[in-house]
């Protein structure tokens, strides 16, 4: 096998960027090689309990045996992309999700969050004739130019309500017309939200219900329910982009815990344990505009692999598990336990924000509220150096601040109190 440096400069020399995804990339030098159940082994053969899960995907762990089974039985049945009318396992899992997330009336598949949020903002569009956008700093959904906005900009400025912030891209070549209809509010903030709403033509608020791309930044008391009483009363439809919440807190996603009902949702990643299948779903009367007879209404939804019948394999026996009796407690038990060590651990030097299986510790005394109070209270050097002492420990976050930790099914009490041996180490070093 190549060793670690041969592979990062083979990558440089052929992949734009050394990396095929470059939120992906990182300042250390490694590659991993092999991924099962809670564990990570790279290119040296160094093993690591993983908390990152690549961004959160694998709920049950990598390489799941069960999953694996399902998508070979697929194969060995024959499944194919046939790409002419329905199959009979795209139905299935159609059945399931509605049946799974009570709001969901009727769902469409697609391969990535992306995608679905993008066609999501279009239905929104075509729903109400308006074109504007509102979204909150700090949430991610996706990488097109309609939410193309940085998710943790440092040059935000000071805080503004009721109003808006300039809209900082998080890429270049999104055109200025582009920017001028998308509005970028404060989380938590109602009242820059009404301003919104009073001011432009606006088709939709798009938002993380949990702000999980820059930890765990949970909504105040109200602050949903004040976002479906504006939305109705300014004929805006209410997108919550269940992307990384969805499944991971619930079977029924986040929506089932605040009990506000979006008026369509967006889920991907744990869906399917990290195979690349995501979905919009939602109200009839707007899901419907997919296969609206008049022309002029309906909205385009295409897609080569859409409805990939691995994908959809593994999605249909990943939800199969998410329904099993105990499955949900038996993961709030063990994320419980980490997350009643890690308060034990830091004392007064840090918080633990968490919603389910997904936390993040922030190095201040209180949980932030919004990315203005994570930029203003967060120790982002304290918290890079305590993830990188982890890595060398053997302990794998992702070495950025604020992001995500993600438990998994696979994680078992032995794995949870060897990460509380080993971080309670790395405190006393720090």
């Amino acid at each position: 096998m190549n060793t670690t440096q041969q592979i990062i400069e083979k990558s440089n020399r052929y992949i734009a960027g050394g990396v095929v995804s470059l939120n992906r990339k990182t300042d250390l030098p490694i590659v991993f090689v092999k991924a099962q159940g809670s564990r990570l082994k790279d290119a040296e053969g160094k093993e690591y309990l993983d908390y990152h899960a690549a961004f959160a995907p694998h709920l049950l762990g990598h390489n799941h045996p069960k999953i694996n089974a399902a998508v070979a039985h697929a194969m060995d049945e024959c499944w194919s992309l046939v790409g002419s009318g329905t199959t009979p396992w795209e139905a299935r899992l159609a059945e399931l999700l509605c049946d799974s997330v009570p709001n969901l009336d009727l769902v469409q598949i697609f391969n990535s969050g992306s995608e679905a949020t993008a066609n999501a903002i279009r239905l929104a569009r075509a729903f109400t004739g308006k074109d504007h956008v509102v979204m909150p700093i700090g949430g991610y959904n996706g990488w097109h130019d309609e939410v193309g906005r940085a998710v943790m900009p440092i040059n935000v400025g000071s805080r503004v309500s009721a109003g808006e912030y300039p809209f900082i891209p998080i890429s270049a070549g999104i055109p200025e017309s582009t920017k001028r209809r998308l509005h970028i509010v404060n989380f938590n903030d109602l009242e820059s939200v009404e301003a919104m709403f009073k001011k432009y033509p606006v088709a939709c608020l798009i938002t993380e219900p949990v702000l999980q791309n820059i930890g765990v930044v949970p909504p105040a008391p109200g602050y949903l329910e004040g976002l479906r009483a504006l939305c109705d009363v300014h004929g805006v439809v209410l997108i919550f982009d269940e992307v990384k919440t969805g499944f991971r807190c619930a079977l029924s996603g986040y929506q089932s815990i605040c009990g506000v009902k979006p008026d369509l949702s967006v889920f991907g990643k744990a869906v399917a344990n990290g195979w690349p299948l995501a979905l919009i779903g939602g109200k009839r009367e707007i899901m419907e505009l997919f296969a609206e007879t008049d022309l002029r209404k309906r909205v385009l939804v295409a897609g080569t692999y859409n409805g990939h019948p691995a994908s959809v394999a593994a999605a249909i026996a990943t939800l199969e598990i998410l329904r099993t009796e105990g499955f949900y407690q038996d993961l709030e038990s063990r994320s419980a336990r980490l997350h009643r060590g890690l308060t034990d651990i830091f004392g007064n030097r840090a918080v633990i924000s968490r919603n389910g299986s997904a936390f993040c510790a922030y190095f201040m005394n209180h949980i932030p509220c919004d990315w203005h109070d994570v930029l203003e209270n967060h120790d982002f050097d304290f918290d890079k150096r305590y993830r990188l002492a982890l890595i060398k420990c053997g302990i794998y976050h992702f070495p950025l601040p604020c992001k995500q930790g993600s438990v998994s099914a696979a994680h078992t009490d032995s794995d949870i109190d060897r990460t509380l041996e080993l971080t309670r180490e790395v405190m006393a070093t720090l």
